[in-house]
């Protein structure tokens, strides 16, 4: 069957772009499962197939964000996360591919004692990658990037600063793209879902979903589940906050609706359960 093509609007495609990712990621039905939990019929969405290090879904935010840096002249990339941070370790790889130094403030905010939290899997990767990690107690993340970024500038470092998850307005565009990419993959499929479901903790993948998909019309919405916030109000705050600036910087869609699930969080985020 052709691919049913959808058009990227105007104004997203003169938005500079870097191209980091292993795009368009398969859409795949899960018909096993779809079996085992008598339906619906379920669809994946293989954004753990983005590339970067094992790939994940902040491959699509960086490509605008790390275009946003080259375009500021920036030398030193800086972000955030937990210590095994998917972003961390996406930036990480990122940045070397782009060949700009980038700096991690880890923070230890998961109650996990085991011994190799702190060096095996994505901290492994982020010194892989070349990343300088800094691991700190959460209440001096702060202030320790703070003083980093200070001596950067002293030594005429130009440092371009990614907010955690890399959610922003211009991390958040990455999803609207992804939200047009789905459309296309749904029309070319002649399948017709109603939800997409997602993990929310950061709001910029929600933000993004739910701006592209209402930029596109129809009934397609996105479910952000909480995997972050014990404060629920927190989480639809920062979504609706990014829809916002999304809409003030590029125009403002109708009938954004914001759909949450705060039922399957647990004891706390990175905590399994």
């Amino acid at each position: 069957m052709p691919l049913m093509h959808v058009n990227l609007p105007a104004w997203l495609d003169q938005i500079p772009r870097v191209a980091l990712g292993h795009l368009p990621t398969p859409l795949e039905p899960l018909d096993a499962l779809s079996e085992e939990l008598g339906g619906p019929r379920i669809w994946l969405k293989r954004d753990d197939c983005t590339g970067l290090a094992t790939g994940g879904n902040k491959t699509r935010k960086l490509e605008y964000l790390l275009a946003a840096a080259q375009a500021e002249g920036a030398t030193d990339v800086v972000t955030f996360g937990a210590v095994q941070s998917n972003h961390a370790r996406q930036t990480a790889a990122a940045c070397a591919k782009l060949r700009l130094p980038c700096h991690l403030f880890l923070s230890r905010q998961v109650a996990w004692s085991n011994a190799a939290y702190e060096v095996a899997g994505n901290p492994l990767i982020d010194r892989l990658s070349g990343a300088r990690v800094h691991v700190l107690p959460p209440d001096e993340i702060a202030d320790s990037a703070r003083a980093a970024i200070s001596d950067m500038k002293q030594l005429g470092r130009s440092v371009y600063v990614i907010p955690a998850g890399g959610s922003n307005a211009i991390g958040a565009l990455g999803y609207v793209r992804c939200a047009y990419e789905i459309v296309e993959q749904c029309a070319a499929l002649q399948i017709a879902p109603s939800t997409v479901v997602h993990a929310s903790s950061s709001a910029g993948t929600q933000a993004g979903l739910v701006y592209g998909l209402a930029r596109l019309g129809g009934s397609l919405s996105a479910l952000g589940i909480n995997v972050y916030h014990t404060q629920h109000g927190r989480l639809e705050h920062a979504v609706r906050a990014l829809v916002e600036d999304l809409g003030a910087a590029n125009g403002s869609p109708e009938n954004t609706t914001l759909r949450f699930d705060h039922r399957y969080l647990g004891e706390a985020y990175g905590i399994p359960t």
